[in-house]
C-alpha cells in the first residue's frame, strides 16, 4: 500500500478477446499472519476508447484527460502499475516503465496544473512515465510541461527530470503544499523515427503530516511541438 489513509485505488487495463469477459479477485497470501487479508471493495470498467488525433502537439494524451474510472464519492488518486505488471496501459498512449507505480489524480479531489487530470509520480526514480513519440531524423524539437504539487500534504523540494533523445532537463518546483506548478522546457534533436520521452521524480517525497503515505511531483500539460 501507498498510503495510510484507508486504502488503495488501482486500474489494471485488459483487452477482451471474447464478448464476454470473467474477471476474478483473490488473495495469494503473501501476508504474514495467515488469518487476515486485503479488503475488495468499489469496483469499476471503463471502455478504454481511441485517443483523437492530439492538434498542435506530437505527444498523444499530453494533458492525461484519458485515464483510468475515478470514482466520484471518494478518491485518493488511482495507482497505475507498471508495465511488467500491465502491458495494456490504463493511461493511453503512456507506459510506465518502473519499478513502482504512477498515481492519476483528477481536479475533483486534488489539484491539477490544468485540465481535470494529472500524474502524481509518487515513488522517485522507481515511479517513471513515458512515451514514443513520431520523429523525423535531425529535426529540433521544442519539449514543454508542467510540474507542481497536488495540495495533498506533499511538500519541499521537488524535481522531475526529463529525457529526450540525447539532452535532458532537471525541473524545480519548491511546493508548499497549496498547490502550485512551474513551466519547464527543453530543446532536443531528433535521432531517429521514434524519440522517448521519460519523466521521473529525482527524489522520494511522504506527506508533512503523514509519513506512511509517499507522495511526489506532479507533472501535467506535456508538448512536444517542431523548431525550425
Amino acid at each position: 500500500m501507498y498510503s495510510s489513509d484507508g486504502g488503495d485505488t488501482y486500474a489494471w487495463a485488459f483487452q477482451a478477446s471474447s464478448n464476454i469477459v470473467k474477471v476474478t479477485f483473490y488473495n495469494p497470501h503473501v501476508q504474514e499472519d495467515p488469518t487476515c487479508g486485503p479488503l475488495l471493495d468499489a469496483i469499476a470498467i471503463k471502455e478504454i476508447l481511441p485517443l483523437p488525433k492530439p492538434i498542435g502537439n506530437i505527444v498523444k494524451n499530453g494533458d492525461f484527460e484519458i485515464g483510468p474510472h475515478v470514482f466520484n464519492n471518494f478518491s485518493t488518486g488511482v495507482l497505475i502499475s507498471p508495465h511488467a505488471m500491465d502491458v495494456v496501459s490504463p493511461l493511453p498512449a503512456w507506459i510506465v516503465e518502473s519499478l513502482k507505480p504512477v498515481k492519476y489524480v483528477d481536479s475533483a479531489h486534488f489539484f491539477v496544473p490544468s485540465g481535470s487530470a494529472a500524474i502524481e509520480l509518487i515513488g522517485g526514480r522507481e515511479s517513471a512515465i513515458a512515451q514514443i513519440i513520431r520523429t523525423i531524423p535531425n529535426k529540433h524539437y521544442l519539449l514543454t510541461f508542467t510540474i507542481g504539487d497536488a495540495e495533498n500534504g506533499c511538500t519541499g523540494s521537488m524535481m522531475v527530470e526529463a529525457f529526450a533523445a540525447m539532452e535532458n532537463v532537471v525541473a524545480h518546483h519548491e511546493s508548499r503544499g497549496k498547490g502550485s506548478f512551474t513551466h519547464a522546457s527543453l530543446k532536443f534533436q531528433a535521432m531517429s523515427f521514434r524519440t522517448r520521452l521519460t519523466f521521473w521524480s529525482s527524489m522520494y517525497h511522504t506527506k508533512v503530516h503523514d509519513f506512511g503515505s509517499m507522495c511526489g511531483p506532479v507533472l501535467d500539460d506535456v508538448k512536444v511541438v517542431p523548431l525550425y
